[in-house]
């Protein structure tokens, strides 16, 4: 009988254990890891003279985001102005190749024709580096803002491009066969067919190409100046201010690996959606 009623809080007993310990392996380990880079840090640091210390840098990081939106210039902004001015810029240059990219991905994916004249033209385009597109942007627009935004334009596109083609080619035939046969329209074959199916292969050229664009930008600001995270690291390193660019590296891959993870929790809920009940 005691056994007996003493089974339950046993089990109960496992399981909060084995939730516990699931939680401590998915919060430790990158804590132990951020810890022994720090550490790393420390000990590097403490003989240098030019190089700043961890507890120096986070000094500077508490001074500079106790108001990162100020104003004292045109270049004199804080790093929340510097910061919402890249994005701005990632958004357009990723949104305008979102919209060119992924229509023309279905299109190049389902004529045979159009792949055979364009697999040529991306695959000698797509290694070029997407700052010797700046030059060609800086002589057509007349200006930094737009050039940057068409560099971040032509970075972006091709991922979107790409995987959509190959996910459209990768539809089963048979698929194909039968709206042959039901005599389905371009939009019902678009809409029933290639969008479902090649969902996963759309979000993970979005992905590539929202990396790809975050990665380009700090680049294409060092190059053309005016507000943004990239204009900023290099600002700062003109003032030879090495605390405010090791922040500005840690900010920047903060907003990447959001970003990240914004783009992968839309793929879990898009595929969560089209799972049948």
């Amino acid at each position: 009988m005691d056994r007996a009623m003493s089974s339950p809080d046993s089990s109960t007993l496992r399981l909060r254990r084995r939730r516990l310990r699931k939680l401590a392996m998915r919060f430790l380990p990158p804590i132990a890891g951020f810890a022994l880079l720090i550490g790393l840090w420390f000990l590097l640091t403490q003989k240098s003279e030019s190089f700043p210390t961890p507890a120096s840098t986070w000094a500077s990081a508490v001074e500079l985001f106790s108001d990162p939106f100020y104003r004292k210039g045109p270049n004199d902004q804080g790093v929340g102005w510097n910061l919402l001015g890249s994005l701005q810029r990632v958004g357009l240059g990723f949104g305008l190749a979102a919209l060119v990219g992924i229509p023309l991905g279905f299109v190049i994916g389902r004529f045979e024709l159009l792949h055979r004249m364009t697999s040529p033209i991306i695959s000698l385009l797509r290694p070029v580096s997407p700052l010797a597109w700046l030059p060609i942007g800086l002589l057509v627009f007349k200006s930094a803002n737009p050039a940057a935004i068409w560099t971040l334009f032509i970075c972006s596109i091709w991922p979107m491009v790409i995987n959509t083609a190959a996910g459209v080619q990768r539809i089963p035939q048979d698929y194909m066969n039968v709206a042959r046969v039901l005599q389905l329209s371009e939009w019902k074959i678009f809409t029933t067919i290639l969008l479902p199916a090649t969902l996963p292969h759309v979000l993970t050229g979005v992905r590539l190409a929202v990396s790809t664009a975050w990665l380009v930008i700090v680049a294409a600001e060092m190059l053309t100046g005016g507000v943004g995270i990239g204009f900023w690291v290099w600002d700062e390193w003109n003032n030879l201010n090495v605390n405010h660019i090791l922040i500005a590296i840690v900010v920047i891959g903060a907003v990447g690996m959001a970003l990240e993870y914004a783009l992968m929790s839309l793929a879990r809920a898009l595929s969560y959606s089209d799972t049948p009940s």
